[in-house]
C-alpha cells in the first residue's frame, strides 16, 4: 500500500512557483547572515575568560605565586587589557568598514552566489584560526590582530550580497515588514553565537570560535548549491519595485511623472504586471545588460547620504552593546561569564521585535525616516534609565534589555534592509538592478565606521566609568536622529500633499497649477475660502512647494 503524499510536499505543490523560489531565497539568505553574526559574537563572550578575576579562583595551583593574573591568557593579562580588547575589536571593524566600500563594487560585477559562498568559507576559516590560537598555545598579539583583520575583510562579502538577492526577488509593497522579519537573522545569529560560545567559554574557549567557523562554512557550501540570484534565472516574474499608485515624498504619483515607468517591460526589473507565462508567449528583444552604477552615482541617489550618516551613529550604539554588554554585566551586576553571555541575548531578542515593529510601522505610514527618528528619540532616555536602574533586579534588567534592544536595533535594522533596498531600486535608476549592492555597501560601510568607533571609544572611556560610556551612546543616538531631519521634513511634506488631495486638490509637478479635483460648484466656496488659503500658507512657510492656482469662483 502506497502512503499518501507527505503534507509538506502537498503544501509546496500548492504554492505558486514564484512563491517557492522566493521562500527558498529568504531562507538561504536568512541562514547565511545568521551564520555571519554567529561567527562574530564569540569574541564578546570570550573576553571575560581571557582576563577573568583570578582572585575569585583562589591561589595558583601550579606554583605558590600570589599573582592576581595567573589565570589570564597572555597577552591580555596586563592592566591594559581593555585597550587590547578594543584593539581586537577595531582590527575587525576597521577592516570591515574599509572593505565594505569596495565589497559592493565587486558584488555588482561578480556572480552573487560565488561571491557570497566564497566569502562564507573564508570567514569560517579565519574564525576557526582565532580559536586555534588556544589549542596552539599562541600568546602573541599580532597573531590575533592579523586574523581579525582578515576576517573583517572577508566578512564584507555577506551583507551586500544577501540584500541584493532579497531586493531582486521582492518588490517595494511590504518590503519593510518582510525585511523586518528577515532581518531578525542579525539578532538570531547573535543569540546563537552567545549560546554556542558560552557552552565552551569556561572549559576550552578555542571551541567558541572553531564551532561557529564550521557552521558558517557549511552554510556557505549549501548556498553555493541552491541560491538563485535573479527571478529571471528560473523563469519567474521579477518584482514590481515601483507601482502606478506609488507616490514620492512630494505627493506626485509615478504615473503622473513618467507614464512610461508603468508600461515599460525593458530592463532586468520589469515594472509591468505580466507573469512569466505571458512573457513566454510574446517575442521580445534581448535586453542589454545594464552597466553597474559608479560609487559617485550611488551617492547622488536622494537619501543615500543622510541614511548612511544616520547609520554611522546608530551602528556605533548597536555594536558597542554587541562587543561590550557581556563585560558590562560582569563588572556591574557581578554575574559569571556564561550567565552574562546568556543575559546579553535579551538585547538581541529586543532587536528582533524592534526590527519587525519598525518595518511594519514604516510600511503602514510610508515614513522610513520618521519611524527611525522616533525610535532613536525614545532610545536616548531608555539607555540612561538602563544604566541607572537596569541592575536593580533581574526582572528590571530583563525588561530594560529588551526595550533598549528594540529601540536601538529597530532603526539599524530598517536602514540596513528596507531603506537600502528602496534606495538601491530608486525610481531615478530607471529599473537598473546593478545599483542595489553598491548602495547597500555604501550605507553599511558608512555604518561600519561607527561600528568601529563605538567599541574603540568604549575601551578608551570605560576606565573612567561606565556612566561616561552611556553618555557617549546617548549622544550618538541624538546625532543619528538629527541627521535624518531633512528626510523627515520631506516625508511630512509628502503627507501634507496627500491630505491636500484628500480635501479636493490634485498636487502636480513643481510649477504646475494646483487644481480642484471635484468640479462640483457647491464645493467651490469651501475650496476657495478655506482650502486654498491654508495651502498657500503652507507654501509660504516651507518655501518650496508645487505651484498653486485659485479655484474659479
Amino acid at each position: 500500500m502506497r502512503a499518501a503524499l507527505a503534507p509538506g510536499v502537498r503544501l509546496l505543490r500548492a504554492l505558486p512557483r514564484d512563491s517557492r523560489y522566493r521562500g527558498l531565497t529568504l531562507v538561504l539568505t536568512f541562514l547565511s547572515y545568521t551564520s555571519y553574526h554567529l561567527s562574530r559574537k564569540p569574541i564578546s563572550i570570550v573576553k571575560s575568560q581571557l582576563h577573568p578575576n583570578c582572585s575569585a579562583l583562589g591561589l595558583n595551583p601550579h606554583n605558590d605565586s600570589n599573582s592576581s593574573t595567573w589565570c589570564c591568557w597572555a597577552p591580555f593579562d596586563g592592566d591594559n587589557y581593555k585597550e587590547l580588547f578594543g584593539a581586537l575589536d577595531n582590527a575587525f571593524l576597521v577592516a570591515y568598514a574599509i572593505g565594505m566600500f569596495i565589497s559592493g563594487i565587486f558584488g555588482e560585477r561578480l556572480p552573487l552566489r560565488y561571491y557570497l559562498s566564497g566569502g562564507m568559507v573564508l570567514s569560517g576559516l579565519f574564525t576557526a584560526l582565532f580559536g586555534l590560537g588556544y589549542f596552539w598555545d599562541i600568546h602573541v598579539l599580532w597573531y590575533f590582530i592579523v586574523v581579525q583583520v582578515c576576517n573583517g575583510l572577508v566578512q564584507t562579502t555577506g551583507w551586500p550580497a544577501v540584500v541584493a538577492c532579497v531586493g531582486n526577488w521582492f518588490g517595494k509593497g511590504k518590503r519593510g515588514l518582510i525585511m523586518g522579519i528577515w532581518n531578525s537573522h542579525t539578532s538570531v545569529g547573535n543569540i546563537l553565537g552567545s549560546l554556542i560560545a558560552g557552552a565552551w567559554v569556561s572549559s576550552a574557549w578555542g571551541l567558541s570560535f572553531v564551532v561557529p567557523g564550521i557552521i558558517i562554512t557549511t552554510v556557505g557550501i549549501i548556498c553555493f548549491f541552491f541560491l538563485v540570484e535573479y527571478p529571471e534565472d528560473v523563469d519567474c516574474s521579477p518584482p514590481l519595485h515601483h507601482m502606478a499608485h506609488d507616490e514620492d515624498p512630494g505627493g506626485v504619483t509615478i504615473s503622473e511623472k513618467d507614464p512610461e515607468a508603468v508600461t515599460s517591460n525593458e530592463g532586468p526589473l520589469s515594472l509591468s504586471g505580466q507573469s512569466s507565462a505571458d512573457h513566454s508567449h510574446s517575442p521580445k528583444e534581448p535586453a542589454e545588460e545594464p552597466e553597474a552604477i559608479s560609487f559617485l552615482g550611488a551617492l547622488r541617489i536622494p537619501g543615500v547620504v543622510e541614511f548612511s550618516l544616520c547609520l554611522l551613529f546608530a551602528k556605533l550604539v548597536s555594536y558597542t552593546f554587541l562587543y561590550w554588554l557581556p563585560l558590562y554585566i560582569v563588572n556591574v551586576a557581578h554575574f559569571g561569564a556564561k550567565e552574562a553571555g546568556d543575559l546579553s541575548t535579551l538585547f538581541d531578542v529586543g532587536g528582533i521585535l524592534g526590527g519587525i515593529f519598525a518595518g511594519l510601522i514604516s510600511d503602514y505610514t510610508g515614513g522610513r525616516a520618521t519611524t527611525c527618528c522616533v525610535m532613536l528619540v525614545v532610545a536616548a532616555p531608555m539607555l540612561f534609565l538602563y544604566n541607572h536602574i537596569g541592575q536593580n533586579g533581574i526582572g528590571t534588567s530583563i525588561a530594560m534589555l529588551i526595550i533598549c534592544g528594540a529601540l536601538v536595533n529597530g532603526p539599524y535594522a530598517l536602514i540596513t534592509t528596507a531603506v537600502s533596498a528602496d534606495l538601491g531600486t530608486h525610481e531615478s535608476l530607471k529599473g537598473n538592478a546593478k545599483a542595489l549592492s553598491t548602495v547597500t555597501a555604501i550605507i553599511d560601510g558608512t555604518g561600519s565606521v561607527g561600528a568601529a568607533l563605538g567599541p574603540l571609544l568604549a575601551g578608551l572611556i570605560s576606565p573612567t566609568g561606565w556612566n561616561n560610556v552611556f553618555y557617549m551612546l546617548i549622544a550618538a543616538d541624538v546625532l543619528a536622529c538629527l541627521l535624518l531631519a531633512r528626510v523627515v521634513v520631506k516625508e511630512a511634506r509628502g503627507w501634507c500633499g496627500y491630505m491636500a488631495r484628500k480635501r479636493g486638490y490634485v498636487v502636480t509637478n513643481l510649477g504646475q497649477p494646483l487644481v480642484p479635483r471635484c468640479q462640483n460648484t457647491a464645493s467651490l466656496p469651501l475650496q476657495k475660502d478655506v482650502c486654498y488659503p491654508l495651502l498657500l500658507l503652507l507654501h509660504l512657510h516651507v518655501g518650496i512647494a508645487p505651484g498653486f492656482a485659485k479655484p474659479s469662483a
